[in-house]
């Protein structure tokens, strides 16, 4: 499409390498070998020619497949990353406890089919962590409500009954493409953007869509505790996806929730348990997922006076023989700067319903690539540099917190709204104490927002790195990677090291299908993977993790008032 403008940001680059020597711009071509002295230039060669970030990924994706928390297949996949990089020559490979996390969970079998008024075989999918469930048939109850009083036109009617659990939904033509890249609009944006705060951003109220969503989940809550105190035999939700798309996370808990506070009750359910893989729940009744077309025609097929049975079959398994969770952790010796630390990662664990390809095999490949090429072509780091690939990081970042506390440190007097909203939107606590390795470590870079190519990187306020990441990105401002941006991004396993004033880097990334598509969602699989994406994310993770290595000092740190 023809463009009547270019961005400032791409302006820079092109000033920028312009004024290059004849070696430099060398460095910026497609085939970067041709410095053989450029040890980036050596980096980008093997990144891009001899990559092995897609057969890592397919191995974890395919082979090893849906990696839950707590599951064998994580600790399956925590062991053969250990394994994988041990055989590329990394040191002290090893698995890092930390818990207790809660059981495991594994599907062994499901299927869901409506038998009566006729045969039709539906597209669902359980929530993990939920029981079991064998129903021959049952009768199929559309409730409606969307308040909680509401839910009481349904008492005394639902025991032993499945439960449609909520209003139908909207299913709209997509005139749009469902996948997209950054646009220079978008870029420039994200390049303009101001200081996002600092120990403050804590403090901040929660924006109103968030505030809407948190609300819609108390109802949901309540709603769950209702059908279960009124004996139902299984709940059905809709799937928030179409064409068969169905994301999918764990199954809720029934808890007692005070309405009066809305914002107070979403922070206890989401940072309060009980939790499905909590040992001691038991009262959960099964829940599953249908797809938003079949979920639709069953309740229009209710008001039409039909008559519902359905037949569901829930195998599942509990794993309780090991509590724990694990982290796998691997490290490339430093030389003269040994004791300072570069990290990088992304987590290893995934939900079920696909393979976790793109959340977050794809970061977790991108950064065990990272360290392969740096190993492989022989590169000696001042500093060492050790890949942390975390578990729980879907259920709250359990993994990498729990890393980084031990090693590093953790905040404290923090309250539980200050810690969602970070969790959500990034930023530094308040107050926080240091551990015994918090000077060591220069910067962790992680990966987590699917199978797009790398755009840049999110400063999370701060500004000191700013004329250092342009620098480093110059030589790959031809494979799009140019955009700093002052602004926070959340979500994610960066937020565990930004929380303490540790400098904690997310990428920024073209989005690719990530909300539309694969995004907790049973369409997470290897193909829908961009494979020139993720050679390009890699190869860039591997010279920011050299480039950091080899400064003369440890990255700067942002200030923190107070601290």
């Amino acid at each position: 499409m023809h463009r009547s403008f270019i961005s400032i940001s791409f302006l820079i680059v092109i000033l920028v390498t312009s004024t290059l020597t004849p070696a430099q711009q060398v460095a910026t071509q497609t085939n970067g070998a041709a410095n053989s002295s450029d040890p980036i230039a050596r980096i980008r060669d093997e990144g891009l020619n001899r990559s092995k970030v897609l057969e890592t990924l397919s191995y974890l994706s395919d082979v090893i497949g849906p990696r839950l928390t707590g599951s064998p297949n994580m600790k399956r996949a925590n062991e053969w990353t250990r394994d994988q990089l041990t055989k590329w020559g990394l040191k002290n490979a090893h698995l890092e406890p930390w818990g207790p996390f809660g059981r495991g969970w594994v599907l062994k079998d499901f299927s869901a089919v409506l038998v009566e008024p006729q045969t039709i075989p539906l597209i669902a999918y359980p929530k993990a962590w939920s029981p079991r469930a064998e129903i021959p048939s049952a009768e199929v109850v559309y409730v409606d409500a969307k308040e909680e009083a509401e839910l009481a036109r349904f008492k005394g009617q639902l025991r032993g009954k499945i439960v449609l659990a909520g209003p139908m939904k909207t299913v709209n033509a997509h005139f749009d493409p469902q996948g997209s890249r950054l646009t220079d609009e978008e870029l420039l944006v994200l390049a303009n953007a101001g200081d996002p705060g600092k120990s403050d951003r804590a403090a901040r109220p929660l924006s109103p869509n968030i505030q809407q969503y948190l609300k819609s989940q108390i109802f949901l809550a309540k709603a769950v505790q209702f059908i279960t105190n009124e004996g139902a035999a299984l709940i059905v939700f809709p799937s928030t996806g179409d064409g068969g798309t169905i994301f999918v996370d764990a199954a809720y808990v029934p808890k007692d929730l005070d309405m009066s506070s809305p914002i107070a009750t979403a922070l206890s359910l989401f940072l309060q348990g009980p939790y499905p893989w909590d040992v001691t729940v038991r009262s959960m009744v099964p829940q599953i997922v249908l797809s938003v077309e079949h979920y639709n025609r069953l309740v229009r097929m209710i008001k039409a006076g039909e008559k519902l049975q359905m037949k569901v079959t829930l195998a599942m398994q509990w794993v309780t023989d090991d509590l724990m969770g694990y982290n796998t952790l691997a490290e490339i010796p430093g030389t003269d700067k040994a004791d300072e630390i570069v990290m990088i990662g992304g987590h290893l664990d995934s939900w079920h319903a696909g393979t976790g390809a793109t959340d977050n095999g794809a970061g977790v490949a991108a950064a065990m690539e990272a360290v392969r090429i740096v190993q492989a072509l022989g590169l000696k780091p001042r500093r060492t540099i050790r890949v942390g690939l975390w578990s729980g990081e879907e259920q709250a970042l359990y993994g990498s917190l729990a890393y980084v506390e031990k090693h590093f440190g953790k905040p404290v007097d923090d309250p539980q709204a200050a810690s969602l909203i970070r969790m959500i939107q990034g930023g530094t606590a308040a107050k926080f104490e240091r551990a015994a390795e918090y000077d060591k470590l220069s910067a962790y870079y992680n990966l987590d927002n699917g199978t797009g190519r790398i755009r840049g990187v999110y400063l999370q306020g701060n500004e000191a790195v700013r004329p250092i990441f342009r620098q480093w990105l110059t030589p790959f401002a031809d494979l799009g990677a140019s955009t700093l941006t002052a602004s926070n991004t959340g979500g994610t396993d960066h937020i565990s090291f930004d929380a303490i004033g540790l400098p904690g880097f997310q990428f920024i990334q073209d989005e690719i299908e990530y909300e539309t598509r694969t995004h907790h969602s049973n369409q997470d699989v290897f193909d829908r993977i961009q494979g020139d994406d993720l050679k390009q994310a890699a190869t860039i993770m591997a010279a920011f993790i050299y480039n950091t290595a080899m400064l003369d000092e440890k990255l700067p740190r942002k200030k923190i008032p107070g601290q």
